[in-house]
């Protein structure tokens, strides 16, 4: 029986991530990166697909886990009728190997405990071969990789397993240490556990330090897990920001709607910007604009959704047949087409992330500005164009009014650039563009019968991404076309409190029909615009309901699946956190107001 979504925890290094259930087992593991082949893939799959698990051999009565505070270093307890044991796991910052440490401390009684190590590499689809060094390690070697295992726990093979089974006493502990390296590479060297679990415990406390919070934030500690899941998402090499360490995790349990969320989105990395500079973390800011400018360099007609960790512009799409998916939700999909669609709201994004990190003080430089104005060129003449839109639909190509929109945000953040700092560029013909999206989508995107917004040109559907109107500027959240629009999504698009994307329609998707959980991220939009309206404790309601929904660690999917009370989708998502912290920081704001503080930096209001 599969394990739920939110039983999960992370662990990560700043160059890949792996997921840890409550019972000990480590089922999703890719090296050396995120977006590596997995050599634990058992949670799209069987243990036979790759795990590593560790547990007490007896019935557990009762399982607690934590994170250390301000750390990603999981701490899991079990208890049992002979006692309580701690299983510590961490994966400490990179030094040139990728390690994973698992400690496993004795509190109370002796336990006996059993460890099963399944490496597959390639997503579960090759078997190593396992043999002992010399020294005692015991390496597993396949192709290109190359794993190490360093323990004093007795181990032997058991049908292309490797089993151990150890008695841990109050008091005692015995260290595990996995580590990869390329195969044609010798082993990495070996780290001392516990030394390596304060290493880390102070790397990850260092960071946190630096972020600052009014005094008066509401769930500051989830604010604090968010952020430490933006920064734990971050490639360390590059500055990219994956949108989750995961694929295929399914927007609907035993459905289609499976997709690989291990690169860089520039909306969802732009999105990030904002909160990290809302917190202070202006030096992972600064790396991601340096990716920014690394990735989209060259012709504007380049310009993509997606890149890779580094900056890669292909990232193909093909299926595993091999694998079953999480609770048999195929196919599972590694790379993502996405990536060479046209979705107009990007260029709105990455302008409108320029903006917030040059009012904290990161300016653009002479080269960011000039690539700006090219991708400001290209976008004056294909801004009429249709798109596959923030929801990267895969039926045709339509007149989406987020798009539209958030064109509109990149050139009135060019604007404003240029009229505020004395950036050069052609004025006055921003302007008229931004004053024809803005006549067009009043026009075009407005249905007056129903008072609302719509998805899209002469649509009588509504989408969730309307509540970013408010939310970037195009409207004033007190404007009747905006309260009417949230009139329609709180009469149609919401289930209990949370807000769905939009109802899915086969011909606009272009994909099987299929329900699907409510979204996260958005909901934190709605809670957003409530805080605008001055709908304060409606908006602080909103932020309740996503903390009750994270998991006993903080952390969360893409969607909520009301009905079934179960996270879905690629786990955890940094949309959904970053639009926990957003709302956050909007009524941390409000009260600093209240207060007679000045609050940090919003978004620029509409005009």
């Amino acid at each position: 029986m599969a394990l739920r979504i939110e039983d999960y925890a992370l662990l990560a290094d700043g160059h890949t991530a792996a997921l840890v259930g409550r019972d000990g087992s480590i089922d999703w593991l890719c090296l050396p990166r995120f977006d590596s082949a997995a050599c634990f893939a058992a949670l799209l799959g069987t243990p036979e697909h790759g795990r590593w698990r560790i547990a007490p051999e007896g019935e557990v009565r009762q399982v607690r886990r934590r994170y250390r505070p301000g750390t990603m270093v999981l701490e899991t307890e079990f208890e049992t009728a002979e006692g309580v044991v701690a299983l510590i796991d961490c994966m400490p910052v990179r030094n040139g190997a990728a390690d994973l440490v698992r400690l496993v401390e004795g509190r109370r009684g002796r336990v006996a405990m059993a460890m099963d190590l399944v490496l597959r590499f390639d997503y579960g689809s090759l078997v190593p071969w396992v043999h002992r060094a010399s020294d005692g390690t015991l390496l597993a070697v396949c192709g290109p990789d190359q794993v190490a295992l360093r323990t004093p726990a007795p181990l032997r093979g058991e049908d292309c397993h490797t089993v151990g089974r150890f008695t841990v006493a109050a008091g005692e502990t015995v260290p595990f240490h996995l580590v990869w390296t390329p195969s044609h590479q010798p082993p990495g060297p070996p780290v001392d556990a516990p030394a390596a679990i304060a290493a880390t415990e102070h790397y990850w406390q260092d960071w946190l330090a630096g972020a600052r919070l009014a005094e008066d934030c509401p769930h500051p500690e989830m604010v604090r897990r968010s952020l430490l899941v933006l920064k734990a998402l971050t490639y360390a090499p590059t500055g990219g920001i994956a949108a989750a360490p995961t694929t295929s995790l399914p927007e609907t349990l035993g459905g289609q709607r499976n997709w690989d969320y291990r690169l860089c989105w520039l909306r969802d990395a732009a999105l990030t910007l904002h909160a990290l500079v809302g917190a202070g973390h202006l030096g992972e800011a600064e790396a991601w604009r340096r990716w920014l400018i690394r990735a989209v360099a060259g012709s504007p007609q380049q310009v993509r959704p997606l890149y890779g960790l580094a900056g890669e512009h292909r990232t193909p799409e093909m299926i595993l047949p091999w694998l079953p998916g999480y609770e048999g939700s195929a196919p599972v999909r590694i790379g993502n087409e996405a990536g060479a669609q046209v979705q107009l709201d990007v260029y709105g994004e990455v302008m409108d992330a320029f903006f917030a990190a040059r009012s904290v003080g990161l300016r653009p430089d002479r080269l960011g500005w000039a690539m700006a104005r090219q991708i400001l060129d290209h976008l004056a003449q294909i801004w009429r164009e249709p798109d596959e839109g923030i929801w990267e639909v895969r039926g045709p190509r339509r007149h989406f009014v987020h798009s539209k929109v958030m064109v509109w945000v990149a050139f009135d953040r060019a604007v404003r650039a240029a009229e505020e700092d004395g950036f050069d560029g052609p004025l006055e013909a921003w302007r008229q563009v931004r004053d024809a999206v803005f006549a067009e989508v009043c026009a075009q995107g407005f249905d007056a019968e129903r008072g609302t917004f719509t998805q899209s040109y002469g649509s009588r559907h509504l989408d969730a991404s309307l509540l970013r109107m408010p939310l970037v500027g195009f409207l004033p959240a007190d404007d009747p076309r905006v309260q009417g629009t949230v009139r329609a999504i709180e009469s149609e698009l919401m289930e209990e409190g949370l807000v769905l994307r939009y109802r899915p329609d086969p011909d606009v998707e272009g994909l099987p029909p299929e329900p699907e959980g409510t979204f996260l991220a958005c909901t934190a939009w709605l809670g957003e615009v409530y805080a605008l309206q001055g709908r304060w404790e409606e908006a602080r309601a909103v932020l309740d309901r996503l903390v009750a929904i994270a998991n006993d660690v903080g952390l969360l999917a893409e969607e909520y699946e009301v009905h079934l009370r179960r996270q879905v989708g690629n786990f955890p998502q940094a949309f959904s956190h970053l639009g926990l912290v957003g709302l956050a920081m909007a009524l941390a704001r409000r009260r600093m107001r209240d207060s007679g503080a000045q609050p940090p930096p919003a978004r620029p209001e509409a005009r």
